[in-house]
């Protein structure tokens, strides 16, 4: 993308914030509030390059000091790069989305989490027969037919995520008449009271094919997380298979763990194949 270099006066910094009203918050978060609602409706873009620090902290009314404060706390959330050198200067960026795996959340939690709006647009859901590793993690036995929902997961209006879920057909009757845009850990837990409670997760680099690469919007061959899952209810019944495949350029995958003595299980490394 070709940087756009922004002028004090122009239209995308528009009016800039007001000071001197009386407010807890202080003048540099402020600012840094300011630039962040100019990103938010759009005026500012990913890659812009703000106006020099003198210029800009002039036009506010502040020190340079005060300014390099709000700037340094956007930094420090993702949203600002500085660059050094003749062709440096403060830059924005869009930061990565915090995906928080801790206590099995679905996607929509973990966008909660992280502050922003979960979106889905469905690529298929039928009902199809269960290859032999679906068969066996959801322990299926002779019944073979599951009901498999692929989505795009997506927040801050981009594809993050794409999602594999397959489910038991004879656990979940009606499930494809039902609306699956939504938290499908939602529909399990309100209409089927039979939503996952512990579950088994494996995360392993891939590299994406064509086909999941441009459902991501992405380049083919680049690296996304694959996060495989199984999981199961208080009862131990397996309700869930699925593969999720995260962006690496716009998530941050994170993970609580610690330890508790009356538990044997925690996180394994396995030697690849």
């Amino acid at each position: 993308m070709r940087v756009r270099n922004l002028e004090v006066d122009g239209e995308a910094l528009g009016d800039k914030p007001d000071l001197s009203s009386s407010t807890d918050d202080p003048s540099h978060a402020r600012i840094s509030a300011w630039l962040l609602d100019r990103i938010g409706v759009g005026k500012i873009h990913t890659d812009d390059k703000l106006p020099p620090e003198e210029e800009l902290a002039a036009s506010i009314g502040v020190s340079r000091m005060t300014l390099r404060q709000a700037l340094g706390s956007l930094e420090a959330q993702g949203w600002i790069e500085r660059k050094r050198g003749r062709s440096g200067g403060n830059f924005i960026r869009e930061p990565k989305v915090a995906v928080d795996l801790s206590g099995l959340p679905g996607f929509t939690e973990q966008m909660r989490r992280a502050n922003v709006r979960a979106g889905a647009r469905i690529i298929r859901a039928g009902l199809v027969e269960a290859s032999a590793d679906i068969t066996e993690a959801l322990e299926l036995g002779s019944r073979k037919d599951v009901f498999e929902v692929v989505r795009v997961r997506s927040a801050r209006r981009q594809p993050l995520a794409l999602e594999e879920t397959y489910l038991p057909a004879h656990l979940f009757p009606g499930l494809l008449d039902r609306r699956l845009t939504g938290s499908l850990y939602g529909l399990m837990r309100q209409h089927y009271d039979l939503a996952p409670h512990h579950a088994q997760e494996w995360l392993e680099p891939e590299i994406c094919s064509a086909d999941h690469a441009e459902l991501l919007g992405i380049e083919a061959g680049a690296a996304v997380m694959l996060v495989t899952r199984k999981a199961s209810t208080v009862s131990g019944v397996p309700v869930e298979f699925a593969h999720d495949r995260y962006r690496s350029d716009r998530t941050r995958i994170s993970l609580k763990t610690g330890l508790d003595p009356h538990m044997a299980t925690g996180l394994s490394i396995e030697p690849a194949d």
